[in-house]
Parts: C-alpha cells; sequence; structure tokens
C-alpha cells in the first residue's frame, strides 16, 4: 500500500510592486488603499502650493521703490529661488503658477506699484516680465538642483540661473511694453539689481542647504 500524501494547501502570496523609493509594496494592499492615500497626497501638494504662494506675497510686500526705474526692489525673488530649491520643477512651477492666477484675480500678492492698481493691470504692468518669468525660474531652478550633486556650489549655480532667468524676463517685457531699446532696459531692469540679486542667490541657496540637512539628520 502506498504511502498518502499530504497536500498542504498553499496560500496566495501577494504580488509585490515597487515603490519610487525602492520598497516592495503589496498590488493588493495598494489598490486596496490608493482611494484613501490619494485624498492627503493632493492635500498636502495643494498646501504646499498655497503655502508657498503665501511667502512670495509676503516678500512681495517687503519692497523699496526705486526713484530711477519702475522697477522696486523686492524680496519676492529670494522667495522664488528658495521654493525652486526646496520644492519638486513641478511643484515649484505650479506654486509659482497659483501665486500669478491669485495676483490676476486681483488677490493683493504683487509688490504695491503706483504705475499698477493691482490684478491683471499689474501683471500686465512694468514690471511683469518679472513676474511670467517667476513658474519658469522655479521650475528651472528645481531642475538644475536635483540633477547637480545637491552641495552649496550646486545651490549657488542653480539659483543664479534662475535669477538670471527672472532678469532676463523683467528686461526683455519692459523693453516691449516702453519700446526703449536693449541698453535702455538692461541700464533700468537689470543693473541695478544684480548686487541685491546676489545677495538674494546666496541666501536663498545657503538656506535650502541647511535645511537639506536637518532633514538628513532628522531621517
Amino acid at each position: 500500500m502506498l504511502p498518502s500524501k499530504r497536500w498542504k494547501k498553499r496560500r496566495k502570496r501577494p504580488t509585490l510592486n515597487w515603490n519610487p523609493e525602492g520598497s516592495p509594496v503589496s498590488k493588493t494592499l495598494s489598490v486596496a488603499t490608493a482611494p484613501v492615500a490619494a485624498a492627503p497626497v493632493w492635500l498636502r501638494t495643494a498646501g504646499i502650493a498655497l503655502a508657498g504662494s503665501a511667502l512670495v506675497a509676503v516678500c512681495a510686500h517687503l519692497a523699496l521703490p526705486l526713484f530711477f526705474t519702475p522697477v522696486p526692489l523686492s524680496l519676492a525673488p529670494f522667495a522664488v529661488l528658495l521654493l525652486g530649491l526646496v520644492l519638486s520643477p513641478r511643484l515649484a512651477a505650479s506654486t509659482l503658477a497659483a501665486y500669478l492666477a491669485e495676483g490676476a484675480m486681483g488677490l493683493p500678492v504683487f509688490t504695491p506699484s503706483a504705475l499698477a492698481p493691482g490684478g491683471l493691470a499689474h501683471l500686465l504692468g512694468p514690471t511683469g516680465g518679472y513676474l511670467m518669468a517667476y513658474p519658469l525660474a522655479a521650475g528651472l531652478i528645481a531642475l538644475l538642483w536635483r540633477r547637480s550633486g545637491r552641495g552649496f556650489s550646486a545651490a549657488l549655480a542653480s539659483a543664479a540661473a534662475g535669477s538670471l532667468a527672472i532678469l532676463a524676463g523683467g528686461a526683455l517685457w519692459l523693453a516691449f511694453l516702453t519700446h526703449i531699446s536693449a541698453q535702455a532696459a538692461l541700464a533700468l531692469a537689470v543693473v541695478p539689481f544684480l548686487p541685491g540679486d546676489a545677495l538674494k542667490v546666496a541666501a536663498a541657496a545657503a538656506l535650502a542647504v541647511s535645511l537639506q540637512r536637518m532633514r538628513r539628520h532628522t531621517v
């Protein structure tokens, strides 16, 4: 008589996927919990975008009018540089796009100016080129920063590239709007702000690197 064989019913193992961080995740569990996890992610992203746009708005009101140019000296570019260094490219660009949308709708987020009452008129005024360059500059900084070694020198270079993009946008728009020469646009919209922007670049890079080190120590 042949010996009896005991067959054990094997449990079906859950299929594993791999998340972006490289950790295994159960496909069954991830599908079941996806609707629950999606809402907090969207809320967190929206909260970051609103907080970032609020930071730019606060810095925009810390401004000093200059008698020789229609462009005031503002801390708003510093906030743009910092957001580009601490956020992902898509989120950084989206945050600054939200800031422009808030200003276009009439919210008091732009730098106060006697030449532009606010809203869409301000966005299309003499300083509109700087404002419209914010999303592009923030996304560019974030992209360059994440493709680098993430050191202080890389942060400086990334922030400097974004700062030049903002200045270039401001000069081009001012030249288009007022029909002045390229030399005059540089004299009014770029040269007076180079020393201050250099300080903003250095401050944003130093703060971003410090925040990155703090995150590494807390993880």
